[in-house]
């Protein structure tokens, strides 16, 4: 957990720093690809699929581990091809996970939050799922384990394939070449994050293209089909914790209304998106017909609204990196602290993104949340250990955590600051 979260520390604002330069480029350009609302929405996923990484909040049902201790034949000693194995071993194995994803009701709810944006650009690459508490695909992994590639290399490897997929996530890059044939390219994944019919269930690969060839999973961007982006069944928030259970949610309430037993067990495995017959007539759900003619979700957000999220977002990655740089130190002060500031941390990301959905009691959420938080310092005179770091850390606390409600209370309650100067770049 300690090395995962010093990695994000250094990962985290070079990702930001990205997505800035690319809003700044296609504003440039005149083609600007990145909503200030979607894109917060987006690094907001991002933070709490670290935080429950760094907590560790998964398990994995066979281990990597005793796949290696029970099917290896033969130990490569190279290291270089130790690494390269492991590579391409993960590649195999992101590319069938990912497709049983796109094909089973059940894992969908694992990925939705990836597609759930209706932009595509470098923000929505951080759109992690939070869902995932059981990984049960170790055994694709059964190619590594057999030329005994050590649990370190992948341990090693795993960060560097699921950050190496950051990159292709944007409009600005057109064709590459030769590049096409061999590696997952910013065209090949647009079309694999378009709903447009032609491209839907396509290009499954994370780093190399080639799986797809093979396994005829493939479709090239065509220039006379330019890509819609989203889901078929919009989500219609920006809260990425809500996003990531809807689907769940949805299969459970279907599985409790369909009158037929048959139906209430296999549902959770049947195809993507299927519905027992009953329960679409009963409880229809709005899904995009036409692809070309639907409106993207949006809320009001005026400038001074705009101001305060990337403030917000600023304050928050600090907030987050603290905890990352010092998962040891808050540990010692006890483990059940590790997971109070890990509950803090999601309860901040569903408070922010409420407010940006213009929830009504948002307001109530963030002073609440907020008035703990103070008391907690006042009580304790500290922040998980910040005095050991710097007196000065608390009381900042405290005045950010006053201005955030004062500021959350005046944009949802001031009519005029929701009326005037919109602006939903």
């Amino acid at each position: 957990m300690e090395t995962y979260g010093k990695i994000l520390i250094f990962a985290m604002p070079a990702f930001l720093l990205l997505v800035i330069f690319e809003k700044w480029y296609g504003w440039r350009k005149g083609f600007d690809t990145v909503r200030t609302l979607d894109m917060v929405s987006s690094l907001s996923s991002g933070v709490t699929n670290s935080t429950k990484d760094v907590l560790g909040l998964s398990v994995a049902i066979i281990s990597y581990g005793w796949l290696v201790e029970h099917l290896t034949i033969y130990k490569v000693q190279s290291s270089w091809v130790l690494y390269v194995i492991a590579f391409l071993a993960l590649d195999f194995a992101g590319y069938w996970v990912h497709r049983l994803a796109h094909s089973v009701n059940f894992f969908w709810n694992n990925h939705i939050v990836h597609h759930s944006s209706e932009e595509f650009n470098l923000a929505c690459a951080l759109r992690q799922s939070i869902s995932v508490y059981f990984r049960i695909f170790a055994f694709l992994l059964i190619p590594a384990a057999i030329f005994g590639v050590p649990q370190q290399v992948i341990a090693v490897v795993g960060p560097l394939h699921l950050f190496a997929q950051f990159w292709y996530h944007t409009r600005h890059i057109g064709r590459m070449g030769v590049l096409e044939y061999i590696i997952v390219t910013p065209a090949h994944h647009r079309v694999h994050h378009a709903i447009n019919p032609e491209y839907l269930d396509k290009n499954y690969g994370q780093i190399f293209i080639f799986w797809d060839r093979m396994f005829g999973t493939f479709q090239d961007e065509r220039a006379d089909i330019p890509a819609v982006y989203g889901v078929t069944r919009p989500v219609r928030t920006w809260n990425p914790i809500k996003i990531n259970f809807m689907h769940m949610w949805l299969l459970i309430k279907d599985a409790w209304h369909t009158k037929n037993w048959k139906d209430k067990f296999r549902i959770w495995l049947m195809p993507l998106g299927w519905r027992p017959a009953d329960v679409v007539e009963k409880y229809p759900v709005y899904k995009i017909e036409d692809v070309y003619h639907f409106e993207k979700y949006d809320t009001p957000a005026s400038k001074g609204m705009q101001t305060y999220l990337w403030a917000q977002l600023i304050c928050m990655l600090l907030i987050v990196s603290y905890m990352f740089a010092n998962v040891a130190m808050i540990k010692d002060l006890g483990i059940a602290n590790l997971f109070i500031y890990g509950g803090f941390i999601f309860v901040q990301v569903y408070a922010l993104t409420e407010f940006m959905d213009r929830a009504k009691y948002a307001w109530i959420l963030e002073g609440v949340k907020n008035s703990i938080c103070i008391a907690a310092i006042l009580t304790k005179g500290d922040w998980f250990g910040s005095n050991s770091i710097s007196p000065i850390i608390a009381p900042v606390l405290v005045g950010y955590f006053v201005l955030s409600t004062v500021a959350v209370y005046y944009f949802s309650n001031t009519a005029k600051e929701n009326t005037e100067g919109l602006n939903v770049a």
